[in-house]
């Protein structure tokens, strides 16, 4: 009996789970890619339902015979006391549970062999159409038949192709090119259903400045010497962060501000790309890069923003949504980052993994790029056909998209970075206990120090020669014996150093780093190398490769501190002239100096700035202007210029009848249009006037109307695709105008032309931002 009990139970059990696994094979909504799977399943389900009927019938036979034994023995014994009647009676029970569910499984199997033979017919109907499709004709859609051509040929070279649903069929290229991919119209026999009115969007959650790095500590990570090195600096300028959003707070006055969702994405340290650079922080190696994102994480975070850090490739396609395969299908999601701040490794990461969604999407991305891209570099077909292809350039992105160290080009966002600040206790500290004796030398690396004997001999004879050059066992011989070297000391050590000494040294390299602006902040003269001619792509190793030509910028080994600093705080000399070297060598003995940070460069500076870049800088939404007609007919005019020669004649103003964009940023009536010298950039003609070229501008400028405004004789004009343009080839009487607007540029010259030059004004210590900028 126990043994007949127990077989019942489990074929109950066996049918409850057969039956449950094959109906909720089923669901609505399923891909039409599963329905022969199904029918295959309502076949076996017909199988199990007639077995499991058969057994249950045999079951039932077996328990009646049961009981009629029974009866005929111990009901008969007489011994009703050991053996009372209502013990068989859950028996009975079961026995009339079985019938009824063996009724119930004949009954199933019915309506199974019903389901299955509309499946089939469905089925076969289906089949038919996944085998019968045709590539449709519609001109809305021209490349749907070379993407369905190409699917034929390469749709296994990417397992996203099968995530996505495709199994080979015409139709299943046509499925996921109209509905994951947009090259194909949707195939009409697919479940269309009308599309529901989109819900309003929720109100965006307002920014809000924080008031606590603790949790950006743990963002960041751990793992790695960089990510432990970008902490300390966060860490060592906790506080001079925190009063400065406190400060910025109190200026934008409760100014609303939408909390963006941002991915900050550090391509360099990704195993991926090498991570050249952490293994090498406790080594002497350059530390500008991992300074400058330290504190981009930190303005972001204080502005209130809600920010996600990765250094991995895995992390980065988890983040994104990236289907399973080799990057070549859209992602699974619509991105769910306002913005991603990230380098060009994690670029070209990006780009692998994203698919298509990378064009949909790469107006989201800002770059950060120490030395800058400049448009000649970033425009792909016309890098390309002008020999200015490198392979860090070609990106198409807008260049303003492109965000670096220092202000070198403005045709690039100026991101920068922080120095620490001095409260004046600590300055009147540093200059009654500056040695005017002392030197440090601006270099960690040994091969910094080579030839430069001639130099350092005539600085020994004036002065007490520190380096921090990094060494293992021994003095590196590139360093004299008369040199006091302190090898590689942590930052505040450093910077301890730099507070006593009087003069702080470069010879040439490295470029354009974050430690001159370290030692001026901490009341050192900077003494620097004069490059003539200057350097760049056409005449150093150093910037070939690199997407920028730096024609006439780099003209000593810090352009900034040259330009925006200068006297008393930088000195360029030409150090092949050992009179002139040994002349400022004892001058700067003799001069009292302050400690002095540029505004742009303390964290307030730098808040500041971002804090007006995310506000403001939209590349997804802000239309490119329309492109000229090829050709003009004579009836054709020129619309109006909003353009109005200013009072002295000089130059262009915008006209105070021209209407305003409220929403343009910069503000228009910032804007002034000059003329260049044959032999100038138009980054160097805003200068000579006190201004900054201004490259959102150029569109105003690009009519021949500003020609005839500016007296300009023009026999001929044309348009053009060159970085130069709009410009005039004066000799000749001919003026050409830019074919696209990505190409243009503050940056490049030639004596040919005359450039047409957009400049704007500048806020006080702060270059990226025009006056009303902010």
């Amino acid at each position: 009996r126990i043994f007949v009990l127990g077989i019942g139970f489990f074929t109950l059990c066996f049918l409850m789970t057969s039956l449950g696994g094959q109906f909720s094979a089923k669901r609505l909504g399923d891909s039409p890619f599963t329905i022969r799977t199904e029918v295959m399943g309502a076949l076996e389900s017909r199988g199990v339902l007639r077995r499991m009927s058969d057994m249950l019938e045999m079951l039932m036979k077996r328990m009646d015979i049961l009981a009629r034994l029974e009866n005929s023995t111990d009901f008969h014994k007489g011994d009703e006391g050991r053996f009372p009647l209502d013990r068989f009676q859950p028996a009975a029970g079961l026995m009339e549970r079985i019938q009824a569910i063996a009724q119930n499984v004949s009954d199933i199997a019915i309506k199974v062999d019903q389901i299955l033979r509309n499946s089939l017919l469905n089925g076969k109907v289906m089949e038919g159409r996944r085998d019968q499709c045709e590539v449709p004709r519609d001109p809305k859609y021209p490349d749907c038949a070379g993407k369905v051509e190409w699917m034929r040929a390469r749709w296994t070279s990417d397992p996203c192709y099968a995530f996505f649903g495709v199994d080979g069929t015409e139709c299943s290229f046509l499925i996921y090119l109209s509905e994951v991919e947009w090259f194909c119209p949707p195939l009409p026999w697919r479940n269309q259903t009308a599309a529901a009115p989109s819900p309003p969007p929720l109100p965006r959650v307002q920014a809000a400045f924080r008031s606590d790095l603790a949790h950006l500590l743990e963002l960041i990570g751990t793992g790695k010497e960089s990510l432990s090195f970008m902490k300390k600096r966060i860490r060592h300028l906790g506080q001079q962060w925190l009063r400065a959003a406190r400060r910025l707070e109190q200026k934008l006055k409760g100014r609303q501000r939408d909390q963006k969702h941002i991915l900050i994405h550090i391509g360099f340290l990704t195993e991926e790309s090498g991570d050249v650079f952490s293994p090498r922080v406790l080594k002497g190696g350059p530390l500008g890069e991992m300074v400058q994102w330290a504190d981009i994480l930190a303005a972001l975070f204080l502005l209130g923003h809600s920010l996600r850090v990765t250094v991995s490739l895995k992390e980065l396609q988890s983040h994104l949504g990236v289907p399973p395969g080799r990057g070549n299908c859209p992602l699974t999601s619509p991105l769910p980052f306002d913005l991603i701040y990230t380098d060009y490794h994690g670029l070209q990461q990006m780009k692998q993994h994203m698919g298509l969604s990378f064009k949909k999407y790469r107006c989201r991305v800002r770059v950060i790029d120490t030395f800058g891209t400049e448009p000649a570099y970033n425009h792909e077909e016309y890098a390309t056909l002008r020999g200015y292809r490198t392979n860090w350039g070609y990106w198409n992105l807008q260049p303003a998209q492109f965000m670096t160290m220092f202000p070198h080009t403005p045709d690039n966002s100026f991101m920068g970075f922080v120095s620490e600040e001095l409260n004046q206790t600590e300055r009147q500290l540093i200059k009654s206990n500056k040695v005017s004796s002392m030197a440090v030398v601006y270099g960690k690396e040994a091969s910094i120090w080579k030839g430069k004997e001639k130099f350092l001999a005539i600085l020994n004879k004036y002065m007490e020669i520190h380096g921090t050059v990094y060494y293992e066992t021994q003095r590196p011989p590139e360093v004299p014996a008369f040199v006091k070297n302190h090898g590689l000391l942590p930052q505040h050590e450093f910077q301890q150093l730099l507070r006593k000494a009087k003069l702080f040294i470069g010879f040439g390299f490295p470029y354009e780093g974050p430690a001159p602006l370290e030692a001026i902040a901490n009341g050192c003269v900077f003494l620097q190398a004069r490059f003539n001619p200057p350097h760049s792509s056409l005449n150093h190793e150093f910037f070939r490769g690199k997407p920028t030509s730096r024609e006439a910028s780099v003209s000593s080994q810090h352009p900034y501190a040259e330009d925006f600093i200068g006297k008393p705080h930088v000195w360029t000399v030409d150090y092949n002239n050992s009179e002139e070297f040994e002349a400022a060598v004892k001058t700067i003995m003799r001069t009292q100096v302050d400690p002095y940070l540029p505004y742009e460069y303390t964290c307030e500076g730098m808040l500041e700035r971002i804090h007006a870049y995310i506000q403001h800088q939209d590349f997804c939404t802000v239309p490119s202007p329309p492109l000229p007609p090829k050709t003009k007919s004579p009836a054709m005019q020129s619309p109006p210029s909003p353009l109005a020669l200013s009072p002295n004649a000089t130059h262009l103003v915008w006209s105070p009848s021209a209407s305003r964009d409220p929403h343009a940023w910069p503000p228009v009536d910032s804007l002034q249009v000059w003329v260049s010298e044959a032999q100038h950039t138009c980054t160097e003609t805003c200068r000579r006037h006190g201004l900054v070229c201004e490259p959102t501008f150029f569109r105003f400028l690009n009519t021949e109307e500003v020609f005839l405004q500016l007296s300009i004789t023009c026999d001929s004009t044309e348009y053009e695709m060159n970085h130069l343009y709009p410009a005039v080839a004066e000799n000749v009487h001919e003026c050409y105008l830019q074919k696209e607007p990505l190409l243009f540029s503050c940056a490049g010259y030639n004596t040919k032309y005359r450039r047409l030059c957009p400049c704007r004004d500048y806020r006080q210590g702060q270059v990226a931002l025009c006056r009303d900028c902010l």
